[in-house]
């Protein structure tokens, strides 16, 4: 091929780049509907800003790269920004952000640079305009010099100050990213599906979608909120100029807005991607989504001679974390029968690079869910893997459809064992009717029984079992306790120490706690706390067997369906059989009294409401600090709350606790009242 012809070839290139790019904008800002996901995104202007960088004299004005985002829905007046709301140049590796510090370093001669590392929201950016202290205008980004008024759908926000809590009258426009918290927009979700409304593919799209409502009673029953991140113009104040990102930050949250907690000074690139490691591993503890962290320079006068692009601030750039959303196809829909019976179908999907892994599977949890979603074998779709890990089906790309694509149908009979397949009135699962007679149920079973929480039997994975299983060695749990050496030293990968090890771990596992074995029964409906509560109320495993109906209600969140759950499994003979031979087999079956403290504990006795998260303890470590000291953990509060420990981004529990009167307590204090401060 000649120069000619490759120059024309990529000149064809470049437009349907960018007719494609427009597109995306279209149903992404204008629509609120997306097709594609952001790594696809994202790859589609790559390859465009590269392109252009080959062949500038191939750039034109009206090029996605010339301008950001899109034009203005129609519905609402636009806003012409004082300063333009410019987008950020993205980095995705240590290299590139190297690569960045260079640059910065390179046009400034050399001097020393620091840098603010903030958590990137993953929300919609909006511009919020004050005239002498007092809220006057917000709009939408828009596509960067004029935006979408919706100035009256950000007034139902109420973190929004009406009035800044300054003690000079000011004039500016501050720049935020409104979103939604992620048990919202679940919450949201489901009162969509049960009206059968259209879902929202996620939090983002949620908080755009609710933002841009015509209507602001319908924004205000929507539960948004912002995080404010930057000045985009300020008059004169006559208090002295800003020296330092951080010290607008300041004066934000000194007028009344809320900052982002986790925002970091960092004297160095290296402390930079540091950070950029932390919150990569600590996203999914937030309650709100974050998709990357924005580095800015935090000099203002370098910020200032740093200069900005026609599309991007030279000062500032954005490291994407690995795409949690990805497009692909599902090949085919299979069922999954769990230790309950419970079938949950799963897509088989084309493998697709998600979060730092390959996906090929998907949960698609029940039959009303892929009706709700309208999820096809054959169809396109948007993947995203949350906090939970599990990759879900979150879209279906109708756009891409073909007529090919074929409903799916919940089988009659189970996958595994041929028994019926049944479905309860009230229940959205569909069950196999097999019971202990299913080998996938007693293999789920089994794998519950060893895992981490329940009875805890280290190398007992799902390879072991499955072998165990064909080898005719296990049959239910209790047969975990028959096994010898010389059989588990014969199953294939394992030798006389791989197994010695087990038989170890099976010997330690007798010890547990009665709750660990309540909980590793499998009770359905008992999950870890009803699971610890239940054993202390009966102090053995004889006690509950045989309690009724009224005594298991006595147990504090006990309620009906456990009570009738845990009726229902003692009063099956082969479970009661199974109970039997594991305390044949040495597997305690008392729960130990808790140790009194040396002195008397503030805590004893009293009810404690954990939110947010803290630094020093996990969720589960202090729950158990809190238990160690006599005290009871809760779920909720109520007026019987004694204590409400808050740590980092806490929920509506804090706000409750507040209205109640209830003691709050930060991280410091709740060390403190353990005596551990």
């Amino acid at each position: 091929m000649g120069e000619v012809d490759e120059l024309r070839a990529t000149e064809e290139r470049i437009r349907k780049l960018r007719e494609e790019i427009e597109f995306h904008n279209y149903r992404y800002y204008v629509l609120d509907d997306p097709v594609v996901s952001d790594a696809e995104y994202d790859a589609l202007m790559r390859e465009l800003v590269e392109l252009e960088a080959e062949h500038p004299e191939l750039v034109t004005p009206d090029s996605p790269t010339q301008r950001v985002g899109a034009a203005p829905a129609e519905a609402f007046a636009p806003v012409v920004h004082r300063s333009p709301m410019m987008s950020l140049a993205n980095v995705y590796s240590v290299e590139e952000l190297r690569a960045f510090d260079a640059r910065v370093r390179k046009a400034l001669s050399g001097e020393p640079v620091e840098y603010v590392a903030e958590l990137k929201i993953d929300g919609l950016a909006v511009s919020l305009v004050y005239e002498d202290g007092r809220f006057v205008r917000g709009a939408t980004r828009g596509d960067g010099t004029t935006g979408e008024d919706v100035t009256h759908n950000l007034r139902t926000i109420r973190s929004i100050p009406m009035r800044l809590r300054l003690d000079r009258p000011v004039s500016i426009d501050v720049r935020g990213e409104v979103y939604m918290i992620r048990r919202e927009f679940h919450k949201l979700n489901e009162e969509r599906r049960a009206s059968g409304e259209p879902l929202f593919a996620n939090p983002r799209n949620a908080a755009a979608g609710s933002l841009r409502q015509l209507d602001p009673k319908v924004t205000a029953a929507r539960p948004l909120d912002i995080f404010v991140y930057g000045v985009g113009y300020m008059s004169d104040m006559g208090g002295g100029a800003l020296a330092t990102h951080l010290e607008s930050l300041g004066l934000l949250k000194e007028a009344g807005f809320r900052i982002n907690p986790n925002t970091k000074r960092c004297p160095t690139i290296d402390e930079v991607m540091d950070y950029c490691r932390l919150w990569g591993e600590r996203r999914d503890t937030l309650d709100y989504e974050i998709d990357g962290v924005v580095v800015k320079v935090n000099s203002l006068a370098q910020q200032e001679r740093l200069g900005t692009t026609a599309r991007t601030p030279r000062w500032a750039v954005a490291y994407k974390f690995p795409a949690r959303q990805a497009t692909t196809t599902v090949r085919d829909i299979v069922v999954q029968v769990g230790r309950t019976g419970a079938l949950t179908p799963v897509a088989v999907l084309d493998p697709v690079e998600l979060a730092g892994s390959t996906v090929s599977r998907a949960t698609l949890h029940n039959e009303d869910i892929i009706r709700a979603k309208d999820i096809r074998i054959g169809d396109t779709v948007i993947v995203e893997k949350g906090g939970d890990v599990i990759p879900e089906v979150v879209k279906v790309v109708t756009d891409r459809r073909t007529g090919a694509e074929r409903m799916f149908e919940m089988p009659a009979k189970c996958p595994e064992c041929g028994a019926d397949v049944v479905r309860l009135e009230g229940e959205a699962a569909s069950r196999c009717v097999g019971g202990m007679a299913c080998p996938a149920q007693v293999r789920e079973g089994i794998l519950h029984f060893a895992s981490r929480d329940a009875m805890d039997i280290e190398g007992m994975g799902p390879s072991l079992v499955a072998q165990l299983l064909d080898a005719g060695l296990v049959r239910d749990v209790a047969d975990i306790y028959d096994l010898k050496l010389d059989d588990v030293a014969s199953l294939e990968r394992m030798g006389k120490k791989s197994a010695e090890n087990l038989l170890t771990a099976i010997k330690r596992s007798k010890s547990r706690p009665l709750h660990r074995l309540v909980f590793a029964l499998g009770i359905r409906h008992v999950g870890e706390r009803s699971a610890r509560d239940l054993a202390e109320h009966f102090a053995t495993m004889g006690r509950l067997a045989a309690a009724t109906y009224d005594e298991l209600r006595d147990v504090p969140e006990v309620g009906p369906k456990v009570a009738e759950s845990i009726l229902a499994f003692f009063r099956e003979p082969r479970n009661r059989e199974i109970v039997r031979r594991l305390a044949e087999a040495g597997v305690n079956m008392e729960e130990a009294g808790r140790a009194a403290p040396s002195a008397p504990s503030p805590l004893a006795g009293k009810t404690v409401v954990l939110t947010g998260t803290l630094e020093r303890f996990t969720r589960k470590q202090a729950e158990e600090a809190v238990l160690a000291r006599g005290g009871k953990v809760s779920s909720s509060v109520s007026r019987n709350t004694d204590y409400v420990v808050v740590g980092a981004d806490p929920g509506s529990k804090h706000d409750r606790a507040r209205a109640l009167g209830v003691t709050v307590l930060d991280e410091r204090e709740f060390v403190r009242l353990l005596g551990e401060g």
